[in-house]
This record gives structure tokens, C-alpha cells and sequence, in this order.
């Protein structure tokens, strides 16, 4: 049985999660992907205010489709998570605790979820639609030139997704950061 956790994380909900664990997570997250990364690097960089607080938040590596008539959102699956990793550290370093995406982590990325106690959630691949219906609300919120890039911010409920790395550096590939 899945455990529901519902937003915000906590250090005990963080410490607790153990690599493999099933979650249905609830609660406010916001989608960005490698350009918007980048951006919100460089933003830091410069001493500019993000487009929304990175402290204790949960970014989903993920660009929407655009929605159908009468739905929220398109489909929403995760896109592969390395293509974030060189902007990664950073961004966890100045608060972002949990992601979600696909695939394998680098060893920087690893040791600063271990450092920072954070977390890496893997969505299902290759099922986007389904993985919308768990979003009840969705809004851009940023960088709107960016495409399918743009920052959203989502209320998502019982999104199914799996430890993938946990607080300890634990990694469901094998691999340790």
C-alpha cells in the first residue's frame, strides 16, 4: 500500500522514505525542465528573485501538453532527469528538496540530496496521460517564452511515484553519490 503524503514535506516525512517506497503525493509542486533550470541558475547567479520559493519546494521534470477541451492539463509524463543534473546541486543547495523525473542521477546530484537531506522521486514513464488526472489545477507562473518549458505551478493529488533516492544517498538504480 502506497503511503499519502500531502505537501508540505517534512524532515521526518524526508527521513522517513526509504528507497523503493511507494507514494501518492498531494499538495502544491511546480513543473520545470533543463531550460528553465538554466535560467533560474542564472537568475541566481545575478541576485535576482526566482519565480517562486525554492525552500522545501518540489519541482517535477516535466513539460505539459497543452489541455484538451474540459481538462486541466495535456499529458504530463517526466522527462529524463539528467538533463538537470548540471543545474541540480545548485538549486539544492539554495532549498529544493524534492524532484521527480526519470532515470539515473549523478553523483553530484546523489551527494547533494544526501547533504541536504533531500529527496528524488521517479513518475511512471510513458504514462502522461494518466499522470494527468492527478493534477486538479494548473498555472504557468513563468517563463511563458519558453514553450512547453515554462514554469507551472500544479495542485496534484495522489500523484503515484517511487523513492528513487532517498536522504541517505540510497539509490534504486545502484548507483551511490
Amino acid at each position: 500500500m502506497p503511503t499519502k503524503i500531502t505537501m508540505p514535506f517534512t524532515a521526518e516525512i524526508i527521513s522517513c522514505l526509504k528507497v523503493g517506497e511507494e507514494i501518492l503525493l498531494s499538495g502544491e509542486i511546480f513543473t520545470a525542465r533543463d531550460a528553465a533550470h538554466k535560467r533560474m541558475v542564472e537568475m541566481l547567479d545575478a541576485n535576482v528573485m526566482l519565480p517562486f520559493e525554492l525552500d522545501g519546494q518540489v519541482v517535477y521534470y516535466a513539460g505539459p501538453c497543452p489541455a484538451p477541451p474540459g481538462k486541466v492539463i495535456g499529458s504530463i509524463g517526466p522527462t529524463t532527469s539528467a538533463r538537470m543534473d548540471v543545474y541540480t546541486p545548485r538549486l539544492i543547495k539554495e532549498g529544493l528538496k524534492i524532484m521527480i523525473g526519470k532515470g539515473e542521477r549523478s553523483p553530484a546530484v546523489i551527494s547533494a540530496i544526501r547533504e541536504y537531506k533531500g529527496l528524488y522521486l521517479a513518475a511512471v514513464s510513458g504514462a502522461g496521460a494518466l499522470l494527468s488526472l492527478c493534477v486538479k489545477r494548473a498555472e504557468l507562473i513563468a517563463f511563458e517564452d519558453l514553450g512547453t518549458e515554462a514554469v507551472y505551478k500544479l495542485e496534484v493529488h495522489n500523484m503515484p511515484l517511487v523513492v528513487a533516492v532517498d536522504s541517505r544517498g540510497n539509490n534504486i538504480y545502484g548507483l551511490r553519490g
